[in-house]
């Protein structure tokens, strides 16, 4: 028999509601309002909503799990949430989970601690800043996306829906890339805000929630210099910040090369606010040279660069990607570079 449940994780406590759907009614609804309270739910139960409002919510929570048997989701006002590897501040940092990001809950602990699973990263983060149980369910429904996931190396994006068309870019197997919508044997994606389209033979839609950062996304190398582990720390604090066109804020938002120039402002380098012209500043390099604070372009299907990113070490840039995604972590190659600059001479 079909049946609606919800599991509900407080301190110490772990309690399931088993409801017919159909019997989720008017009547039941103080019961229910009753246990979420026990289970220290208590912003769902403040919100002023009334029964029909609240039986609502609650069908909207039941069966939305993403993968997750006990979900959990930063919540967080603004950047990361420290993963480390045991329950205590003083234990090693393993990872970083940003801002709405999502985390499979196997403990929380009487101390305050939840132990957690996301992405490749396991350890310990503070549940005062971890949503779960139905308010985990509800947020996630607000924040789970579709993505058009790339099963073909070197998969081409084309500027229209048919292989005579030019190539936007090419992108590794294993991207992600923004879903719009679906044609006839093709999926129209957008990529750093461009709109193109790639093949549904050689990729598939899928609909997931954002995961932890590895600490290995965050190395830079050895003989980098002090300035530019400190440019990318600086930058790094930004990510899940918005993106807005002609903006240079680092909170508020900016586009692709507003973000970089006012990353590098703070550290005394003037560039110039459009990605073709950051190109021609500096000094062109190879991808074997790539250190730490360089910068990574990227062009349109004419071969116009319209894209610009930090080199943050690991294969990772970061970048005011489009409205949708904000500032983001991407390999440098998920679309491919077409010129690499190096502006900051130590």
């Amino acid at each position: 028999m079909n049946r609606f449940g919800i599991r509900l994780l407080g301190a110490g406590l772990c309690a399931v509601l088993l409801l017919e759907p159909m019997a989720v009614s008017a009547a039941s609804v103080s019961s229910v309002r009753n246990v979420l309270g026990q289970a220290g739910v208590a912003s769902l139960i403040e919100v002023e909503l009334t029964d029909e409002e609240y039986i609502k919510a609650a069908e909207d929570a039941q069966g939305a799990s993403w993968g997750y048997t006990n979900l959990g989701i930063a919540n967080v006002s603004s950047g990361n949430l420290n993963i480390r590897s045991d329950s205590t501040t003083k234990a090693k940092l393993v990872g970083k989970l940003p801002k709405d990001a999502a985390c499979e809950v196997l403990e929380i602990t009487e101390d305050g601690w939840a132990h957690i699973v996301s992405g490749s990263v396991e350890g310990y983060v503070s549940a005062e800043y971890l949503l779960v149980g139905p308010e985990a369910k509800l947020r996630a429904n607000e924040l789970v996306k579709t993505v058009v996931k790339v099963n073909s190396n070197g998969l081409r994006v084309r500027d229209e829906a048919n292989v005579d068309s030019p190539v936007l870019t090419q992108v590794p197997e294993g991207e992600e890339l923004e879903y719009i919508e679906s044609l006839e044997g093709w999926y129209k994606v957008s990529i750093d805000g461009e709109e193109g389209y790639v093949s549904a033979e050689y990729t598939e839609l899928q609909t997931k929630l954002d995961t932890a950062i590895t600490m290995t996304e965050l190395l830079y190398g050895e003989g980098v210099s002090d300035v530019r582990v400190e440019l990318c720390e600086y930058a790094k604090q930004f990510v899940g910040n918005p993106y807005v066109w002609g903006g240079t804020s680092l909170t508020k938002g900016a586009d692709c090369s507003g973000f970089v120039l006012s990353v590098f402002k703070k550290f005394g380098v003037k560039l110039s606010h459009h990605s073709g012209s950051q190109a021609k500043e500096g000094t062109k390099i190879s991808a074997s040279e790539l250190q730490a604070g360089d910068l990574v372009f990227y062009a349109d299907s004419k071969g116009t660069i319209n894209h610009v990113a930090i080199y943050i070490g690991g294969g990772q840039v970061i970048h005011a990607s489009s409205p949708k995604t904000g500032i983001k972590i991407s390999k440098y190659k998920y679309r491919t570079p077409v010129k690499y600059v190096r502006v900051l001479q130590d």
